[in-house]
């Protein structure tokens, strides 16, 4: 790799969510791509989904989005209608997010995909990151997790169309009102919970700070049906590889076997259009959980804390302490 520019804040080094360029004193353009397969029926939830899953990665910075580029690949056998369908999904979210769509490319294609590259602006020293959580620190989640298993669940004619619909909003919803929270908050780090699951995001907030995490489960906010259908075994595809890579940094603890197995696959489960994963300071809490209720209208789930540990581990409160 050739030489970093000297206005290249952010790179990849820490798998952030963005890229972040300083542009001058005041201003640090945020730059991103995301695209998805269909996780949605329906072509216009679809698109929204997508849009919301690739402008979270700019409110995960603490960032504005500005504008954003239509990414669609789409078989010409589909029709102009359910293209349009899925751009004017994105469109109502890049709209909702404050920005706007400025073009885009789209290729024919078997395989429906759409999503965004998105470009957005922040003040340099206001730039989170995934790195700088800090021993103390409280951990947030702003949504539900779950969606991969109702969607699998869907797929496999367990659930009903109406009882997925719940995922389906939840994975709708813009990571907003968790994005302006934050930047009231003054968060040490951030980053959004998508395909790498919970386990493997935070886990890289974990390496990139430098501490560990002690996780209340009976906090962590699932959907309806998700703890149930996970017992019975009802789980994507993808889950077993995330597990694989997540099993080393994840403690045990004196959980049972199958309960611990039943743990691993809830926070392995990847995340389509996930919430946002904060560490607030303790005195900085009830400023993040007044303004994210008041910017969304619903209330986010303080999930665990941080703490000191130079491996980095995960574990749950309930289990024995790390050694």
């Amino acid at each position: 790799m050739p030489a970093a520019d000297q206005d290249l804040m952010l790179g990849f080094e820490t798998s952030d969510d963005a890229a972040v360029y300083k542009l001058n004193d005041t201003q640090a353009a945020i730059l991103t791509v995301d695209f998805l397969t269909p996780i949605a029926d329906d072509p216009y939830e679809f698109g929204r989904i997508a849009a919301a899953n690739a402008l979270s990665d700019v409110f995960a910075m603490g960032a504005k989005p500005l504008c954003a580029l239509n990414i669609l690949a789409l078989s010409v056998k589909l029709g102009a209608e359910v293209a349009g369908q899925i751009m004017r999904g994105g469109s109502d979210a890049v709209s909702e997010a404050g920005a706007f769509l400025v073009g885009g490319h789209s290729i024919d294609d078997n395989e429906p995909k759409y999503g965004l590259a998105v470009f957005g602006v922040v003040e340099p020293e206001k730039v989170v990151r995934n790195a700088g959580a800090l021993p103390g620190d409280r951990l947030y989640l702003t949504k539900p997790l779950g969606t991969g298993i109702l969607s699998q669940a869907f797929r496999n004619g367990r659930i009903t169309g109406e009882q997925f619909q719940v995922a389906i909003d939840s994975m709708m919803e813009l990571n907003a009102a968790g994005g302006r929270a934050m930047t009231a908050a003054g968060a040490h780090a951030a980053t959004d919970v998508t395909g790498f699951a919970l386990a493997g995001h935070l886990h890289e907030m974990l390496t990139a700070s430098g501490v560990g995490v002690c996780l209340d489960w009976q906090r962590i906010p699932l959907f309806d049906g998700a703890w149930r259908l996970c017992c019975d075994q009802v789980r994507p595809g993808r889950t077993k590889s995330v597990a694989a890579f997540c099993r080393p940094f994840v403690d045990q603890g004196g959980l049972s076997d199958e309960e611990f197995d039943n743990r691993m696959a809830i926070v392995c489960d990847p995340q389509t259009s996930g919430g946002l994963l904060v560490a607030v300071a303790p005195e900085d809490a009830r400023t993040f959980e007044e303004v994210f209720a008041r910017e969304s209208g619903r209330t986010c789930a303080c999930i665990g804390t941080f703490v000191e540990d130079p491996a980095c581990r995960i574990r749950f409160s309930d289990a024995e302490p790390m050694r």
